[in-house]
């Protein structure tokens, strides 16, 4: 089987719920196309044997559901092949290295396209409990009260304890207008709760700019949320627009708010793409691969918002590549911290093309910040937290006021902040 290589991406989650709930992928097939010759399945397709393994007992296993097997209606060859191969990805105990047959293959990749049908939420892995990362705003899945952290532990009465991520996003998914009901432990509640979230169409937006303007000045707000397919192109224009309302307001110009809250990633050339909007020169990010040998990424480009004082806002719904730019901006002493740790996912992913339209994506390697922190179920630390109680009860207008007022703070003080969290540190 052909292996097409794409491209490294880093992926926190197979992708947005999402789905139109279309019919199953796997047709009936006869068992007259399929045979048994020296130990390995023939059709249309040789499928290779691997070498130095015993395939006695999975052979003789598919031998006897042919010969013995009641309900024969209901045996579905090339399923169960696809059952096998992902029994195969599963065994590795990797949440993030997985299988996904042609429709689920073509979402992931419409997830970085920016529009589908779902509820809205990014889901993860954290201590191998199936928990969502994010719901977007303005998103079903939002309105319903999905939060960060969340732990599903139930679709529609269906325990997910041993659900696989593509197994998750295929039950929660669904055409626009029906419903799902996730049941939900929530830290800080004692009870289970059953949250009903009617799907709809999702539409994602890459990059998002305010100008705020206060007494104080004018602040930039640049929300990033996430590093798709759209994303340079809508940066650029938005960079764009703080460069012009810096030149025609020089004085009133306070600096920029980086907006990094609930990005789930994306891809890797994307992180070093924004990070060196930022940064002059060096390393933004370093691959260790499985040899322990490392590869740099260093600042590919010349950044136009070099200069400019940055506040860095992190949730612990920032993952991935959102990581990768928070890292390497504060490892440079580029940007102040202020949030809320991060989520803490620190493998990369190389999405692969399979016969058919499958994918495998596969953990390559790990990724490390320019001073060799590996961030893996840690996450990054904000040099000024927002606790959980400061947030607990607020709506969200309250919480956004909270975040961007102490980032305003930081920036009307700046050089304050840089010698606080930086000087003397190497």
């Amino acid at each position: 089987m052909k292996l097409k290589k794409l491209q490294i991406v880093l992926l926190l989650l197979i992708g947005f719920v999402l789905g139109s709930g279309a019919t199953s992928y796997y047709p009936t097939l006869n068992w007259k196309r399929y045979s048994l010759e020296k130990g390995r399945v023939t059709s249309s397709q040789v499928l290779p044997q691997p070498t130095q393994v015993d395939m006695s007992t999975f052979w003789q296993v598919w031998k006897l559901i042919k010969s013995d097997f009641l309900f024969q209606n209901k045996v579905q060859p090339e399923k169960m092949i696809q059952g096998a191969i992902r029994g195969m990805v599963a065994s590795l105990g990797d949440p993030y290295t997985a299988y996904l047959p042609p429709q689920e293959n073509k979402e992931s990749k419409d997830n970085l396209k920016g529009q589908f049908e779902g509820v809205g939420i990014q889901l993860g892995y954290r201590d191998n409990k199936l928990s969502v990362v994010s719901p977007l705003p303005n998103t079903p899945a939002y309105r319903a009260g999905m939060k960060a952290g969340d732990i599903i532990a139930a679709i529609d009465k269906q325990d997910s304890l041993h659900m696989s991520l593509p197994e998750a996003v295929k039950e929660i998914r669904g055409p626009r207008g029906t419903p799902v009901v996730l049941t939900v432990i929530r830290r800080g509640v004692s009870q289970p709760l059953d949250i009903k979230i009617v799907r709809d169409t999702i539409t994602v937006p890459t990059v998002e700019l305010k100008i705020l303007q206060t007494q104080d000045g004018g602040f930039a707000h640049l929300s990033l949320y996430k590093f798709g397919d759209l994303t340079d192109g809508q940066w650029r224009q938005a960079v764009d627009r703080i460069i012009t309302y810096q030149r025609l307001h020089p004085q009133r110009f306070r600096g920029v708010i980086l907006d990094l809250r609930n990005n789930p990633g994306g891809y890797l050339n994307g992180a070093i793409y924004i990070a060196s909007e930022f940064i002059d020169k060096g390393t933004v990010v370093m691959e260790e691969n499985r040899d322990g040998s490392r590869q740099l990424s260093k600042v590919n480009r010349q950044g136009r918002l070099i200069n400019q004082p940055l506040v860095v806002l992190v949730n612990k719904g920032s993952a991935s590549a959102s990581e990768i730019v928070t890292g390497a901006l504060r490892d440079h002493r580029r940007a102040i911290i202020v949030g809320q740790t991060t989520f803490g996912k620190g493998t990369i992913q190389e999405v692969k093309d399979l016969t058919g339209g499958a994918g495998l994506h596969i953990t390559i390697a790990k990724w490390l910040t320019p001073k060799s922190d590996w961030v893996h179920n840690q996450g990054i630390k904000p040099q000024i937290e927002i606790s959980e109680d400061e947030l607990k009860g607020k709506s969200y207008d309250q919480v956004e006021k909270i975040y961007l007022e102490k980032a305003e703070k930081v920036l009307l003080n700046y050089s304050h902040y840089l010698k606080q969290f930086y000087e003397g540190n190497n």
